[in-house]
């Protein structure tokens, strides 16, 4: 029984070793998130082996086209709504562009085989639908995992709470950046206001002053933080140059590696910004403020599209292999 047992979860063992083995040893990797959604899938199908309830395989097949449908009519209605209260701009149309490229996949490709059932037509078929399958994989990973590991406990302790920009409305953070700064203020309140809180932004072309000015004018003018509490980082435009430059600040005042931070981001940024902070070793806490629901799907498509072109070698291999029996064939003639 045991070892039946054993045979029939063996694939959910293996993916559930490797994630708790790579979690264990860093929570801020790309790869936890697709050995986290492995775990789930092969934990699913040997509950249905075990008890043998084969409707639960087919219910999870069967909801793909029902998921699909419903994804595009949300995606669409978002568009919508975001369009309407933040205006019109390519950023804003990302849902409805994904929801677009569904139908042209789901429907486009199929009439265009029936119409012309040739070989190339065929072949770009199949392409399309690994690198579909791969990506809609990797979204799910990285959706779920996001929500995880937005979740996992962390520490109040920090010497540096890193508070990144998010853009200003005149001379005043936008509602987005308030969120953080006041997400900030309740770590430093919550560590006994001993940290001290690096506002990070540069300023931008079409802005009157550099954003962590403005920050530290809100938590001053606004949240009653002493001024000597916050320090200025005022060179950034990105969020890499944010964690880098936050960084060296870091390491002059206390040393490499010998302080506590956390990095506070909107919460559909937090595991791109934690990832990022892993790859420069800056070892520092992901920690997110709330944003409005509304436009979350946004912002976590352009979260999903920066991550993906990080982690952009699988999809190419895909096509690699996809051509090799085109090129053998080519070869053989």
């Amino acid at each position: 029984m045991i070892l039946e047992l054993i045979l029939i979860y063996f694939p959910a063992l293996v993916f559930g070793w490797l994630f708790w083995r790579n979690y264990r040893k860093e929570p801020r990797q790309f790869r936890n998130a697709l050995y986290f959604l492995a775990l789930c899938l092969f934990a699913f199908w040997g509950l249905s082996v075990q008890f043998n309830l084969p409707w639960l395989v087919l219910l999870g097949f069967a909801a793909i086209p029902f998921g699909l449908v419903a994804l595009v009519v949300f995606l669409i209605a978002n568009t919508v709504v975001v369009v309407r209260r933040e205006g019109l701009s390519l950023a804003h149309l990302l849902p409805g562009l994904v929801a677009t490229a569904i139908i042209a996949a789901c429907i486009g490709l199929p009439l265009l085989m029936v119409a012309a059932p040739i070989m190339p037509v065929m072949a770009l078929t199949s392409l399309v639908f690994v690198e579909g399958s791969y990506i809609a994989f990797t979204f799910t990973a990285l959706l779920l995992y996001s929500w995880l590991y937005r979740r996992l406990p962390k520490r109040c302790d920090y010497d540096y709470i890193v508070v990144h920009g998010a853009g200003l409305s005149g001379t005043k953070p936008t509602p987005l950046l308030a969120g953080r700064l006041d997400k900030g203020v309740e770590l430093w309140e919550a560590g006994g206001k001993r940290a001290l809180i690096i506002a990070s932004g540069g300023q931008g072309p079409d802005e009157q002053l550099p954003e962590s000015t403005a920050m530290k004018n809100y938590l001053v003018e606004e949240r009653g933080i002493p001024a000597d509490a916050i320090i200025e980082e005022n060179r950034s435009a990105t969020t890499m140059e944010n964690l880098r430059n936050s960084k060296a600040i870091m390491d002059a005042r206390s040393g490499a590696g010998a302080y506590r931070a956390a990095v506070v981001t909107s919460d559909y940024h937090v595991f791109r910004t934690a990832e990022y902070a892993h790859q420069i070793g800056l070892v520092a806490d992901g920690v997110g403020s709330t944003t409005a629901r509304y436009f979350w799907p946004t912002a976590f498509i352009r979260e999903f599209v920066a991550v993906t072109k990080a982690h952009l070698w699988p999809i190419l291999l895909i096509f690699v292999l996809w051509l090799l029996p085109a090129g053998c064939s080519l070869l053989a003639r």
